[in-house]
């Protein structure tokens, strides 16, 4: 079992602007069905200097955390749809294991640019299905989803997020209405988080996890709930339009940082 470590003031100063950024990340993710690892990783790795493999292993540790609340919320408020849950549970934790065994053993940051390239073209086709889309839109089931949760795992874990921008986007690509695709890949992270931070332990050790994961379990577990309550409240042409902006934004920030 995780237990939070006992303090110091410094300490308490020191995390204070990670429990901001884990309120921030995972208010977005909750709402939007992405954001909270690629925001949280960026930070670690950018600002921090944590080795990628590191700042994968606490980013998951957290989302353990946080995804388990978001997911309580988005089942409360009925934001599930669980036919689609049930096809992408275990492929989604198949490919993080794997992702997470590659990171913790060869480097696995030679696709990231490819990987940020397409999905910075699925945001600017979100946008545009978000201009047209009408307030009646007819919705429609997914028809590829075990491989999407397979890929979407797989990079999550290898690339240290990417759950949610690569399911929930491509999922909305195929028709899927926005508020059960969010509320649904949410709940579905909690297994696949969980899964990709036992990896971690096993092949990092406890070692890998900085004291700036508490800062963010706090930030997170504070703003988990509203996630799900936007998600519900939100109507569905605004929710494709944030997600197409969020998803455009921060893949072409991590497109430009894995070409410098």
């Amino acid at each position: 079992m995780f237990v939070l470590p006992e303090l110091t003031m410094e300490q308490v100063h020191s995390i204070l602007p990670f429990i901001g950024v884990g309120f921030v990340a995972q208010l977005v993710d909750g709402a939007l069905g992405m954001a909270f690892g690629v925001i949280t990783n960026t930070l670690l790795v950018s600002v921090m200097g944590v080795a990628p493999a590191r700042a994968s292993a606490s980013v998951h540790l957290v989302e353990s955390f946080t995804t388990a609340a978001s997911a309580v919320s988005h089942v409360y408020h009925r934001n599930i749809d669980w036919k689609l849950f049930s096809r992408l549970v275990v492929p989604g934790m198949l490919g993080g294991i794997t992702g997470a065994y590659i990171l913790s053993n060869i480097d696995g940051s030679v696709a990231r640019p490819f990987v940020m390239a397409y999905l910075t073209g699925i945001g600017f086709y979100l946008l545009w299905r978000a201009w047209r889309m009408n307030h009646g839109g007819v919705y429609k089931a997914a028809k590829v989803v075990e491989p999407l949760g397979l890929a979407g795992g797989f990079l999550d874990a290898a690339g240290g997020g990417g759950w949610g921008p690569v399911v929930t986007s491509n999922l909305l690509v195929q028709g899927t209405e926005p508020r059960y695709t969010i509320g649904t890949v949410n709940t579905v992270e909690f297994f696949l988080t969980t899964t990709i931070s036992l990896t971690f332990i096993l092949t990092l050790g406890l070692e890998a996890f900085s004291i700036a994961a508490v800062g963010l379990i706090i930030g997170g577990l504070l703003a988990a709930p509203l996630g799900a309550i936007l998600a519900k409240r939100i109507e569905a042409r605004r929710l494709m339009l944030l997600v197409g902006i969020v998803l455009s934004a921060t893949s072409l920030y991590s497109l430009w940082r894995a070409l410098h």
